[in-house]
């Protein structure tokens, strides 16, 4: 027999992404991305009640239209009110988006006190718009304009990651809707490069991850005028390579946090973005509590193992 418990109080939790290591389109023709977790991200809160769904602040429409989506399914739940809060810019491409969705998710699903499979985050996220992978611990492969897992491949050693905001918003939604023309050997080049790169980070490789990102930035379709300058300061420097948004407005310079020259290094990565840049910032990346795994593994999409929620800015394991 199935004991339905009250509704409480929920609370759900994400990390965002700083752009992305890589993304493209494969040869099989899926569009991709790999994340790059960061600390930063997004914490909601779903307090139950019997009005109609609300959310705070009032423009994080799509996060209201997951809670009610959910609200309409739910066995217990009647409305409530939904608050977030999070340390992500909009429109920058740090998955500030996604990380307010699987947050809202989380949270609401903890107001009913029960668990929530990632698969269930997936479907509801899939009518709202394409999504990053910050639904799962680590570092992934995933195909955002799918929603759906394309590998898990591991957990990267610990990063700093220097970033310029070149200025202005991207609308997520828009932009996937462009369908930029990819060569079959542009595709084989970005099949070869998430092959390069899964090997990379299950061997902790942060020389070929940084190649890897910085590649991917020279591919992006979006033009960045500063992006020759910034790669070519960053190799005189000695950082590992540039990471960027793909469809966002931030350039990151990548920094090894156990290299020995790393508090130079940091000046002088701050310095580079703000030649370009109208603000600046530092992030770190998050590392889940979970062993990472040893080599890339394919989707069971009979089998998606629940993400427990995180803190943001909690230290990495």
């Amino acid at each position: 027999m199935t004991v339905i418990h009250p509704p409480r109080t929920g609370t759900g939790r994400a990390v965002g992404s700083c752009g992305e290591l890589l993304q493209g389109v494969t040869e099989h023709d899926r569009h991709f991305l790999v994340t790059l977790p960061i600390r930063g991200g997004s914490i909601a809160v779903f307090e139950p009640g019997p009005e109609p769904v609300s959310v705070a602040p009032p423009h994080k429409s799509k996060a209201l239209r997951l809670a009610k989506t959910m609200v309409a399914r739910s066995r217990v739940l009647r409305g409530g009110r939904l608050t977030l809060r999070g340390d992500l810019p909009e429109g920058k491409g740090l998955a500030s988006s996604t990380a307010d969705l699987v947050a809202t998710a989380r949270a609401v699903a903890d107001a009913e006190r029960r668990p929530l499979p990632v698969a269930e985050i997936e479907a509801d996220l899939r009518a709202i718009e394409p999504s990053d992978g910050v639904m799962y611990p680590g570092t992934v492969a995933y195909c955002h304009r799918e929603v759906r897992l394309l590998a898990r491949l591991g957990t990267l050693p610990a990063l700093t990651i220097v970033t310029g905001d070149e200025g202005g918003l991207v609308d997520t939604v828009e932009f996937n809707r462009s369908e930029p023309c990819f060569s079959a050997a542009t595709k084989r080049e970005y099949s070869a490069l998430l092959a390069e790169l899964s090997t990379a980070v299950a061997r902790g490789d942060l020389a070929t991850v940084g190649a890897v990102s910085t590649r991917s930035a020279m591919l992006c379709t979006r033009t960045r005028p500063h992006l020759e300058s910034t790669i070519t300061a960053t190799r005189a420097l000695g950082g590992l390579g540039v990471v960027v948004a793909h469809s966002g407005t931030t350039t990151g310079i990548l920094l090894a946090e156990d290299d020995p020259h790393y508090r130079a290094k940091l000046a002088g990565a701050q310095a580079i973005c703000a030649e370009f840049a109208c603000a600046t910032g530092i992030h770190h990346s998050w590392r889940p509590a979970a062993r990472p795994t040893s080599r890339p593994h394919p989707v069971d999409h009979a089998a998606h193992p629940a993400h427990p929620a995180v803190l943001p800015g909690s230290p990495p394991s």
